[in-house]
């Protein structure tokens, strides 16, 4: 099979990298092996996929589809999972009918799991029995490795949304804080009250604190006294 690559499913560009060279270099590592299949979970139920042939992207989506067959089976044990012969395998009857008509008889699941993240490689082979100690050598080690990377891009990902929301915070309260500073102006109170009206147009307007914030410093307190008398009138 020649190198071909598949992903399935919206995922950040690193990440599908990483899954992607996951899956050619434990290919590679195994001479073996006819093309190797990735696959990732990231805290939801959606499994997304690259292979490095359209067959095994073919057998990767039909065991997703079913929840059957050794990726499924290896995410449930924890564990790798074995075929060593499928033309005499008796599990996951839909997975062994297609895999034996792309010319596969043999198959290894390795499973890794760290923080919420769950990848699988799976290495497939047209021979049987050739596959026997693919899940303790290299690939096993090439999994963990690419395994701890995407949880510190995720980590990552996280301290920057972290971050920006930090920021959107502290530009919301400037703007808050500006504005209750010309209520206090205008309406003569002091920094509670002027919060508290605020406040009440908000709710009354059904507008976010610091949309209402960003128009009364725009507008620079203009109509802040006849907009109070039009929503004390409301009931």
């Amino acid at each position: 099979m020649h190198p071909e690559q598949e992903v399935h499913g919206p995922e950040p560009e690193s990440a599908v990298r990483r899954l992607s060279e996951l899956a050619e270099q434990s290919a590679r590592c195994a001479p073996a092996s006819c093309g190797a299949v990735a696959t990732i979970a990231d805290g939801g139920t959606e499994r997304r996929a690259t292979a490095t042939h359209p067959d095994l992207a073919a057998l990767a989506s039909l065991q997703l589809a079913v929840g059957d067959g050794p990726i499924p089976t290896a995410i449930d044990r924890g564990e790798p999972v074995d075929a060593q012969d499928l033309l005499h395998e008796e599990r996951w009857p839909e997975y062994r009918a297609l895999a034996l008509d792309s010319g596969v008889r043999a198959s290894v699941t390795l499973p890794f799991c760290r923080t919420g993240i769950e990848v699988t490689v799976s290495l497939y082979s047209f021979r049987p029995g050739s596959l026997e100690r693919a899940a303790y050598g290299p690939v096993g080690v090439l999994g963990e490795q690419v395994t701890a990377g995407l949880v510190r891009d995720r980590r990552y990902r996280q301290a920057l949304a972290e971050v920006d929301q930090l920021e959107t915070a502290l530009r919301s309260r400037t703007v808050i804080d500006q504005a209750c500073g010309i209520v206090m102006h205008v309406l003569c109170c002091d920094s509670g009250e002027a919060f508290a009206v605020l406040r009440q147009i908000s709710q009354r307007s059904n507008r976010k604190l610091a949309e209402v914030a960003e128009a009364v410093v725009d507008g620079k307190g203009s109509g802040l006294e006849s907009t109070l008398a039009r929503l004390t009138q409301q009931p």
